[in-house]
């Protein structure tokens, strides 16, 4: 399907020529020309969304001159002018744990399109969607040759009916392909394979039209690509559906943050360690909704590989993207990942004519700006239950002591003994130390480097300790061929990492159970039992049900801290170990220099085996080809699945939409605090037999072995409402000392959230939720928004939201609000016993402050002002629809 552009917009039209072939694109120079405006100094992440703005002018998209006009002022104005504008992506991303609940509101918005008497084919991706199916892997074999193979056995047992629906969608809908399983995560294919950083496509005259590449995904970690200076970042599965769907996400042009990067790395440091400085920086200056741009001289000596990396946490500092301008080191990456040749001349050749390159004057406007000297980093860890609580590795044991004291308030020296085995427990141990997500595993530095790591560990007969479960999960195949050319797979097998499979496994919770008798010893003692993986996120209660405190450290870290075993040691100088002649080994015995990394680097990443890897890259292996799937244009429900179920948003939808409603009378179903993120709201990992989804699971004969975890079963709404506020971490202050998925029910009787909301429901009553700041921060989990939803939730109220969940809320109905004038549940003295009224609703205007009356449990009335985070003219008309799909819904059976 060609692209469709705006026709009123020749003035900005160029030709450009590049190895004999012309293609047009939209040129930001002859924009100036024409009058729009000079944008000479605007970033390249902000000039990627002005050229959207020239290519839609006009012909129907929602896109004026003077929105083109507004980014010259943007640069007039010191880097801001938050005009809502309407941004069409190029493409969109995604993965299975939320893809899979996307196609099931794509099935679902067929059946209802076709209520509503118009025609199912209407319901079609109008943009190209790759989903890499790389979240469902589980690590359930590890240590052991046969683990990857017994891994990807079980994966397919547990999720055939998901794979089989995937494979029916892939049929069914135009522009849609799947990765199968075992290929890599999402993002290191999109880096590696799918980007292309400039993009082209034919328009509706026929013409080839190059223009930058851009995506949104279904995964907050979409940033990653940001590297390799393509514009993209996470959305809500629901968000992503509209963009498919042909809808312009609707957005204020943001501030762009430039961040300095100057010197160089040093002998002994990672990137990683570097990024976790990073998102310590951006998080304490504050950066939500904002662009952040890295530019400077430090630069032109950091690889892509690092780059990505510091890209790829984005959502952990808080911006909507982490952009690495186009430059010399781009066009190596995509030579040596290989891209194609014309496709490398077509980048330079654009990035230079249109005013994106990186060269020595490079020098935009920004809103405000920061520095970081590379020389200063340190190695370093962060944690135990954020990724933004940065620990110099020097600092860690005592780190570690003082968050036992202060956070955890348990002793670290209480042992208790584990079953048949011949040593003890006792908090601090490290029971999972895991190679693992999109962050590090693209980084060909930090994986050789831990394969170095393991090569000298062994040589001196080092091992890991007994009570850690290693893993190795690498982002792509290509990882697999430099490691075993290196020969440093085989080094790694030999401490414990052997490979399990090919996805995110630890960083997304599916670590899989530990060994019984430690998980048991760790119960009995009640210990703060540790994880260490090279993920993303280290949220309370994500990694594992055992594990309380978890740490983010680069892969090298992470085989040291196997081969340590605990946390209470200072690993920059305290032995880890004793070698085979009892002689202490410390940290500087195995680490290996810059130089070793560099050369096996250079000797084994090649251009040869990105090709070969990625040659059938949709292919999949004989078990994917196996899947058997039914050929329909809508979706045939199986009635007795336990993970496919047909929601219902769109069972006896009417054509036409409702009002926004006052809220009267709501009672409180939940009161939580700071930093609440999308993991507290809507778990992806496993979940036991006692809670409301284990029991819905037993009530259908599902064996508790078969439950999977909640990130699986997203396709069913039966669990994910069940899941919705359940994680075991989370602390509803309506209830002391309680963790859990709990609240008070109508009774005033201790139950589960899903109960309680239930019977709320049957009463007719409406429920909001308070929360503190930065609410709902973390993964892109539109399920955190469509479970708050269907609990029968009108608002939620909070001190802050993080961006991608407040759009998600309005795009279910759901209202959010902040506190205003200092206000906030601590100072309101909320319990959870009031009742909330929220007038003005009904004339409701974007970002418009309202009255509400807090009616408190003695009787007396608290009158507030909040205000209403329905930030755009759309999103108004997205709450009157029900949600923003609904409002596609109606107006493609309209049209």
């Amino acid at each position: 399907m060609p692209i469709t552009v705006g026709q009123d917009n020749a003035k900005a039209r160029k030709t450009l020529s590049v190895n004999g072939k012309s293609i047009s694109y939209y040129s930001i120079p002859a924009a100036t020309e024409a009058g729009f405006g000079d944008f000479s100094k605007l970033p390249a992440a902000l000039k990627v969304v002005l050229e959207n703005m020239l290519r839609f002018e006009d012909g129907g998209f929602s896109v004026s001159t003077d929105d083109i006009k507004a980014f010259a002022e943007w640069g007039a104005n010191g880097g801001k002018n938050p005009r809502e504008i309407a941004y069409r992506p190029a493409r969109v991303l995604m993965q299975d744990f939320t893809g899979v609940p996307a196609v099931v509101d794509l099935a679902a918005m067929r059946d209802g399109i076709v209520g509503l008497k118009g025609s199912a084919a209407k319901i079609n991706p109008l943009v190209p969607v790759d989903l890499v199916i790389d979240h469902s892997v589980m690590i359930d074999e590890f240590g052991n040759p046969r683990a990857f193979q017994m891994n990807v056995d079980r994966e397919y047992e547990r999720n055939m009916e998901r794979y089989q629906f995937l494979k029916w969608g892939q049929n069914a809908f135009n522009n849609f392909r799947v990765v199968p399983p075992g290929t890599g995560i999402c993002h290191q294919v999109n880096l590696e394979y799918l980007s292309q950083t400039v993009w082209t496509d034919v328009d509706q005259n026929g013409d080839e039209v190059a223009y930058p590449d851009t995506l949104v995904g279904t995964d907050s970690h979409t940033t990653m690509v940001n590297g390799a200076a393509v514009l993209g970042w996470g959305v809500g599965g629901i968000e992503a559906e509209a963009a498919m769907l042909g809808q312009p996400i609707s957005m204020l042009i943001p501030e762009v943050i430039g961040f300095e990067l100057t010197g160089q790395m040093l002998e002994g440091t990672t990137g990683t360690d570097l990024v976790l400085k990073v998102v310590e920086m951006l998080r304490a200056k504050g950066v939500v909704g904002k662009f952040v741009e890295f530019y400077g001289t430090g630069l032109d000596r950091l690889p892509l590989a690092d780059r990505a990396t510091i890209a790829n946490m984005a959502p952990e500092y808080g911006a909507t993207c982490g952009f690495f301008p186009i430059d010399g080191e781009t066009l190596r990456y995509l030579r040596n990942t290989g891209r194609d040749e014309d496709r490398i001349a077509l980048v330079e050749a654009y990035a230079k004519e249109n005013g994106f390159w990186r060269g020595p004057d490079y020098n935009p406007v920004y809103t405000s700006t920061l520095s970081l000297d590379m020389g200063t980093i340190v190695p370093a860890i962060s944690g135990p239950k954020r990724p933004q609580d940065y620990v110099a590795l020097t600092n860690a044991k005592s780190a570690f002591s003082k968050e036992m004291e202060e956070t955890f308030k348990r002793p670290i020296g209480k042992e208790v003994a584990v079953k048949g085995e011949d040593y003890t427990m006792e908090s601090g141990k490290v029971v999972i130390a895991s190679i693992t997500s999109c962050t590090n595993t693209s980084n060909p530095y930090v994986m050789i480097g831990a394969g170095l790591v393991a090569r000298k560990a062994a040589a001196l007969g080092l091992d890991r300790k007994p009570w850690v479960k290693t893993s190795l999960a690498p982002g792509s195949q290509v990882v697999s061929a430099y490691l075993e050319a290196a020969g440093l797979q085989e080094d790694l097998d030999k401490v414990g990492f052997n490979l399990v499979g090919y996805g995110c496994t630890t960083c997304i919770g599916n670590s899989g159970p530990i060994q019984q008798e430690i998980s048991e010893a760790i119960a009995e003692g009640d210990l703060v039992a540790t994880s260490v993986l090279s993920g993303n996120r280290n949220f309370e209660g994500r990694i594992s049900p055992d594990v309380r405190a978890n740490y983010l450290a680069s892969p090298p870290l992470v085989v040291a801290y196997a081969l340590a075993g605990t946390m209470d040691i200072n690993l920059a100088s305290d032995p880890i170990a004793q070698d085979k002649d009892g002689n202490d080994v410390y940290l500087k015995d195995i680490w290996p220099s810059t130089q070793e990394v560099a050369e096996l680097v250079e000797q084994t990443v090649t251009r040869e085996a990105f090709l070969s890897k990625y040659a059938d890259v949709f292919k999949g292996d004989e078990k994917w080809q196996a899947v058997e799937t039914t050929d329909a244009e809508t979706y045939d429900w199986p009635a007795t699945s336990t993970y496919i179920q047909n929601p219902p948003y769109f069972q006896g939808m009417g054509t036409e939409p409702g009002t926004i409603s006052n809220i009267k009378d709501a009672k409180v179903l939940a009161v939580l605090g700071d930093m609440v993120t999308t993991d507290h709201i809507s778990p992806a990992g496993s979940f036991a037999t006692t809670t409301p989804a284990g029991q819905y699971l037993l009530e259908r004969q599902v064996q508790p072995r078969e439950f999977n975890s909640y990130g699986s079963r997203r396709g069913n709404h039966e669990i994910m409402m069940r899941g919705t506020f359940a994680n075991i971490r989370i602390k509803n202050e309506m209830l002391d000392g309680v963790e859990g998925g709990y609240t008070k029910g109508p009774d005033g009787e201790q139950t589960s959230i899903f109960d309680a909301s239930m019977a709320h429901q049957e009463a007719g009553t409406p429920l909001v939720v308070f929360g503190g700041e930065q609410y709902g921060a973390g993964s892109s989990r539109d399920w955190a928004a469509k479970g708050t939803a269907l609990l029968g939730v009108k608002a939620v109220i909070a001190e802050s939201f993080e961006r991608i969940h407040r759009s998600n809320l309005v795009g279910m109905g759901v209202i959010p609000f902040e506190f205003t004038g200092g206000d906030s549940r601590k100072s309101l003295g909320l319990t959870g016993e009031e009742t909330v009224s929220i007038s003005g609703l009904d004339t409701i205007q974007p970002l418009q402050e309202v009255p509400c009356a807090i009616t408190m449990a003695d009787g007396s009335v608290k009158e507030i002002t909040l205000k209403c985070r329905i930030d755009t003219a759309p999103e108004i008309e997205y709450i009157e629809h029900g949600g923003v799909l609904h409002y596609v819904l109606r107006n493609l059976a309209k049209s």
